[in-house]
């Protein structure tokens, strides 16, 4: 069932209409996930297609949406699997078609099975396919189908799509740009999120095992009503903080480690992405805290960049710049061999130690969808896209220092990340995962509390 007004999806549908109209008019075709068996009958939990659910709010498998897009007509046709009241006695609820047009506001429903009569006419005589090819690869064996019925037809007059367009292009740059209702709905995941690192840094203790708290992480997700974890957590301590896609989790954490987790659930459809890095006994040791204020400072500079008119990469940039200072300043690159912060900037010599960037989209995916150049520019290359209101971006600059003998080995298996979730405001940003602890003060506090 759902938990929010169905009117957001349905505006959602008029605006890509609207899109579609101003491309020539067609018909678009987005289909939902397909479900996966993880073994004999036993299924992988399903979860929909992030495309599928923004347009129609219908979290069922099975389910195929159709938006008709003319100049004088616009329609929404949902497929969906009819009632079952045998399948729901094992599997659970079902909408049907008639119920789901009702609840959903669509104008028109089907049985999925009748998907391959109903299309060829829905697709005769339009403008464009409005399709992502290769996306479900099981429907464009079907699509293929429909567009050959039509051109079977053709000697009647009847034409198939002269061409096709990836509908995805226009749902990227809807997505990229969050309403209220997306708003809303990502604070309380990023706000469940904190709770649950907050939880994490409490537990923690030396002799734990990283598995341990994890379970306290999926305790307070779902304790708070998330549905999931936003992706696969990430709970490393010591040397493990140094695998930057960590996820065994089951190493024991000893006195004297850190502890990085990078975890974030899944509230409504809607992810959270927050990094986090604390001393397992509660106390930085002074190379740690050296290392985890220059992280901090990192990040304050990207977070000084979030602000509408920035480019998306200037936070990447102002990270940088810190980061390698902070990389000189204390031995990790050698003045010797990297003489000043632009040749260590030039050079790349900071990658060693810091080898990814400062951030991503966020939204209905962890990774979130949308073009990160500016879509529009002629000249060679393209920069990077202006930031706006409604976006939200995460920021999580790193250290990552593996032994060395070039190195100070009071450094040595130190991994910090910090990560925050940012919504970009018309006069500024904030910080959705602000109620995190953050600063050595914080989370030694915090870690006290216990």
């Amino acid at each position: 069932m759902q938990k929010h007004s169905h009117a957001h999806f349905q505006l959602r549908r008029q605006r890509l209409m609207a899109l579609m109209r101003a491309h020539g008019g067609g018909v678009a075709i987005i289909p939902t996930a397909q479900e996966y068996l993880r073994n004999n009958d036993n299924p992988f939990p399903f979860r929909h297609d992030s495309y599928f659910y923004y347009l129609s709010g219908f979290d069922e498998p099975e389910a195929v949406l159709v938006l008709v897009a003319n100049a004088n007509e616009e329609k929404s046709i949902l497929f969906c699997r009819e009632k079952n009241p045998e399948r729901e006695i094992w599997d659970g609820f079902r909408f049907g078609p008639e119920a789901a047009k009702t609840a959903f506001s669509f104008d028109l429903a089907d049985a999925i099975d009748n998907i391959d009569t109903a299309m060829p006419d829905f697709l005769a005589d339009a403008h464009t396919l409005f399709y992502s090819t290769a996306a479900e690869p099981h429907l464009d064996t079907q699509v293929h189908q429909w567009l050959q019925a039509i051109r079977a037809r053709s000697r009647t007059g009847i034409q198939a799509p002269a061409r096709t367009l990836d509908v995805r292009v226009l749902l990227d740059e809807m997505r990229l740009i969050k309403d209220e209702t997306e708003i809303t709905l990502m604070q309380r995941a990023a706000s469940i999120s904190a709770a649950a690192h907050t939880r994490a840094m409490r537990s923690a203790r030396p002799g734990q095992f990283e598995y341990e708290l994890e379970a306290e992480l999926l305790h307070e997700f779902l304790r708070q009503g998330a549905q999931a974890p936003a992706y696969g957590s990430i709970v490393a301590a010591g040397a493990n903080a140094c695998i930057l896609h960590y996820q065994s989790n089951r190493a024991q954490i000893k006195d004297g480690d850190l502890i990085l987790i990078d975890a974030g659930c899944e509230f409504n459809s809607y992810a959270s992405d927050i990094t986090r890095t604390f001393p397992a006994n509660g106390r930085f040791s002074p190379a740690q805290k050296t290392l985890y204020n220059i992280v901090l400072a990192a990040q304050q500079a990207a977070l000084d960049c979030a602000q509408p008119g920035s480019r998306y990469m200037d936070g990447h940039h102002a990270a940088l710049r810190v980061l390698t200072q902070g990389m000189l300043d204390t031995g990790l690159l050698n003045k010797n061999s990297v003489s000043n912060l632009d040749d260590a900037l030039a050079s790349q010599a900071y990658r060693r130690f810091y080898m990814h960037g400062t951030g991503h989209w966020l939204g209905l995916d962890v990774h979130d969808v949308g073009n990160y150049r500016e879509n529009e520019y002629s000249g060679d290359e393209k920069p990077y896209r202006q930031l706006q209101a409604g976006m939200v971006i995460t920021i999580e600059p790193g250290i990552y220092v593996q032994p060395a003998p070039d190195v100070p080995e009071k450094f040595w298996n130190i991994g910090i990340r910090i990560e925050d979730d940012i919504l970009i405001t018309a006069d500024g940003h904030r910080n959705l995962s602000r109620d995190t602890p953050k600063t050595v003060k914080e989370i030694e506090a915090e870690m006290r509390s216990k």
